[in-house]
């Protein structure tokens, strides 16, 4: 009998741990992706702001946290890149390449950047919960930064670009940049750590 045509070779070829971690990894991104496309179909419009308040920056703080930074820039790009080809994945629905040289372009594009240094800041589980709430307020920073640049670019007023871009928003993702701490185990709540990449 022939070793190689056995009952159990027939069919069934185990995975190496090379391609089962790249598989495992490309789910995380995906499902990453997904989390973000769900946090900005909770829309909440902004009085005299063409930018509407969404969950969206909680997601991204939460993914770079937990993925890392190669897997939050890697998944926040997967995102921009789904939106761009049409994905109803932006903010309220919307899709399409207008949305990045829109009025909220310059959040969405700086997402990846504020993933990936929340992710490279935060750094590995046990965190301190001064270092995860720096991370996510640094994040924040990088996404409002992103989006005021655009504003001002298209509007031609940098002062206007931060009292419509800014100013409102403020107090809102104070907030969700400490939610997010608390879900990356800054608070000592919980404490997560997701090995897959």
């Amino acid at each position: 009998m022939n070793p190689e045509v056995g009952p159990a070779s027939v069919g069934t070829r185990r995975a190496s741990p090379v391609q089962s971690r790249a598989v495992r990894r490309g789910i995380t991104i995906g499902l990453g992706a997904l989390l973000v496309a769900l946090s900005a179909q909770v829309v909440v419009p902004v009085p005299f702001s063409p930018v509407p308040m969404t969950l969206q920056p909680l997601a991204v703080l939460a993914v770079g946290g937990l993925l890392g930074a190669a897997g939050g820039l890697s998944t926040l790009i997967l995102y921009i890149v789904l939106g761009a080809l049409g994905l109803p994945v932006f903010a309220g629905g919307g899709s399409g390449i207008l949305h990045l040289v829109g009025p909220t372009g310059g959040y969405l594009l700086a997402f990846p950047i504020a993933a990936g240094m929340t992710g490279v800041l935060a750094g590995p589980v046990p965190r301190s919960p001064l270092r995860v709430l720096l991370a996510c307020a640094l994040g924040m920073v990088i996404i409002h930064a992103g989006g005021v640049a655009q504003l001002a670019l298209l509007g031609g007023d940098p002062s206007l670009a931060m009292r419509v871009g800014f100013v409102p928003f403020l107090t809102g993702d104070l907030l969700k940049a400490g939610l997010a701490t608390l879900c990356l185990g800054g608070g000592n709540a919980v404490a997560l750590s997701v090995e897959l990449i």
